[in-house]
């Protein structure tokens, strides 16, 4: 009976093995081969139809300028479809065209025009079709969803043919003098008419690019799961806002799917958000805007039931990763998802410069901004030069942010809205103005770097939380700011008089805060009348940061007698306890008890003489340590 049920597993793996294909995909191939190497594929889309369970496309050298919308997904993490380049080649995914016949305008030094039919940009043009969205704010003018790029940087769109020839420098923004880089469109019955003021270069002479197409890589169907991206420059998408409410489209994105892989790519340019986890349509579509009965809140909370009658929950949505990615120049959000970033990690990214050219704004964006990310570990990432670093909002019940480096973001690194725990923030280094603004009860704070402020306030919106990690609502209820743990933390006070730095903050928040073994130095405080900790007002650890060729190292120096003076005791769920509101320990997805044991670093701790701070090894004097 062993033989004969061996002979059967091995007669499915080889069935497996045999009928498991490579397509081949190369600017040189054509769309009537077979896809094999000798006789490739011309687009990705084309082996997008063709791609089955367990299959793989690789793709070669060149610029692929295409909607991928494949037909099929994966069956399982053993039978995936894997979308993958070449090794050691680079293919671009792009969202543009590449135009040349610029001519020159005379009525303004540097400005060039370029007409096109309508019909150039098929059943979608973008210099047509307005940013709009719940939460978007368009600052008092009209934007669209097209873009123009010169040397794959973004040219800012003006609302005017004049402000082309005489455009503004605009002093607020990190490269004002980009701003003179301008657009304009205009269109009529049967033209799109293109106006770009390029400074003293000739576009014709260089590499000039316009949005035109929506996406790059997104099914129109759901369910299409266990998809494997890996190794694209993926860009310069006219991509639309993407609220919470609504359907999130971005240069990449799941719809409503589970399991898929998006990792080592490089992400770029997206009008709003380059990579979404999140909602389909069907659920909901700016409700905020187009139903005036209700105001947005509650149109969530329907949003909320409306997905969980489609289907969300861990068995069918979710569960993505996304790795090791470098997202950058999006003007909404490096990853977002609505809910359909549960379940997910999310790790070894290096996100920066989003939101960076300002020209409008709205509540939805940040670096990773995610609402209902239950269970989803987001660690080890690299944020910086954005407005908002990360951003969980609503419903982070079982989030775990852990060792993530966040510098030099305009508002804030991490924003916690409207969320009941647990949730756990863990020895991240926090080195922006403002660490943390939160508006959340139930979380534990453990061996974090708070380099800024923390702001906090209650919140009278009810907002769900769930059964251990479900996605299933066990009520509802306001949030009472409190109930949150602070532990073994470093909170280093700042120049600023008109905020708090350190836990005094927390003076009068209605449910009790916990805080043990945490050190208070350079004018941070603990909450007024409490011992939290060591506090010594003329400790200034300098910190500071380089970024090199060789990676970015934390500077700062260390009072070795501060450090020894204070032994901090370790953390595991024993001492953590259970939440007030939701009633749960801190744990992880497998239901075992939570334990820090590592650092940022990836260094065990010590259970003797455990060090306050994200750092496990630290030594006398000033430290020079890499951290990415």
């Amino acid at each position: 009976m062993k033989n004969v049920l061996n002979i059967i597993f091995l007669s499915f793996l080889c069935g497996n093995l045999i009928f498991a294909k490579e397509y081949h995909v190369s600017p040189m191939g054509s769309d009537v081969n077979d896809g094999d190497i000798s006789t490739p594929l011309k687009t990705i889309n084309a082996a997008a139809q063709k791609a089955l369970p367990g299959d793989v496309v690789i793709v070669h050298n060149g610029v692929y300028r295409e909607w991928v919308n494949p037909l099929n997904g994966g069956e399982n993490n053993e039978k995936r479809i894997v979308y993958q380049v070449a090794e050691g080649e680079k293919a671009e995914l792009k969202g543009s065209e590449l135009i040349k016949n610029w001519i020159k305008e005379k009525r303004g030094k540097g400005v060039w025009k370029v007409t096109l039919p309508n019909s150039f940009f098929g059943s979608y043009n973008p210099y047509v079709d307005k940013l709009f969205g719940d939460w978007f704010f368009d600052n008092g003018r009209l934007h669209h969803t097209g873009d123009v790029y010169l040397n794959d940087v973004s040219l800012y769109e003006v609302v005017s043919v004049e402000k082309v020839l005489n455009p503004d420098t605009i002093r607020s923004v990190r490269d004002p003098e980009g701003t003179q880089r301008v657009w304009f469109a205009t269109v009529d019955a049967d033209n799109t008419t293109i106006y770009a003021n390029f400074g003293d270069i000739d576009p014709n002479k260089e590499t000039v690019e316009i949005a035109a197409r929506p996406t790059c890589f997104y099914p129109t169907r759901q369910g299409l799961n266990y998809i494997t991206i890996r190794g694209f420059h993926v860009g310069q998408a006219a991509t639309q806002w993407g609220a919470p409410t609504a359907e999130q489209v971005g240069m990449i994105a799941t719809h409503w799917c589970k399991g898929w892989i998006i990792e080592n790519n490089v992400i770029k340019n997206s009008r709003c958000n380059g990579i979404s986890l999140g909602k389909e349509r069907s659920t909901g579509h700016n409700l905020e805007m187009t139903d005036k009965r209700l105001d947005g809140t509650q149109h969530y909370r329907e949003v909320i039931f409306n997905t969980l009658r489609h289907g969300w929950n861990r068995e069918n949505v979710g569960s993505h990763i996304v790795r090791n990615n470098v997202i950058s120049d999006c003007e909404q959000t490096g990853i977002c998802g609505s809910m359909g970033g549960a379940f997910c990690e999310i790790y070894g990214n290096h996100i920066y410069n989003i939101h960076s050219k300002r020209q409008f704004s709205g509540f939805e964006m940040a670096g990773i901004k995610l609402h209902g990310p239950i269970d989803t570990y987001i660690h080890n990432n690299r944020i910086h030069g954005c407005d908002k670093g990360m951003w969980l909002d609503w419903m982070a019940q079982g989030a775990h942010v852990s060792s993530n480096l966040f510098y030099d973001n305009t508002e804030l690194d991490l924003f916690l809205e409207v969320n009941h725990g647990p949730y756990i923030i863990d020895n991240n280094l926090f080195l922006s103005d403002q660490s943390v603004r939160e508006s959340s009860d139930g979380g534990a704070y453990l061996n974090n770097l708070f380099a800024g402020f923390i702001s906090r306030n209650d919140d009278e919106r009810y907002v769900p939380y769930h059964l251990n990690h479900s996605t299933e609502v066990k009520g509802m209820f306001i949030i009472t700011n409190g109930d949150h743990r602070f532990y073994n933390n470093m909170f280093v006070g700042g120049t600023r008089t008109d905020v708090r730095y350190g836990l005094s903050v927390y003076d009068h928040a209605k449910w009790p805060i916990y805080g043990e073994d945490n050190i208070f130095c350079n004018g941070a405080k603990p909450m007024t009348g409490k011992e939290q900790g060591a506090v010594k007002d003329n400790y200034n650890p300098k910190i500071r940061l380089e970024e090199t060729t060789e990676g970015v190292f934390l500077l700062f120096s260390v009072d070795n007698d501060l450090f020894h003076a204070l032994v901090a005791k370790p953390v595991d769920a024993a001492r953590l306890g259970i939440t007030k509101l939701s009633g749960y320990l801190y744990d992880y997805v497998n239901e075992t008890p939570f334990i820090l044991n590592k650092d940022y670093l990836g260094n065990t701790r010590s259970k003797q003489s455990l060090k306050v701070g994200p750092m496990e090894l630290l030594q006398q004097g000033v430290q020079r340590i890499k951290v990415w």
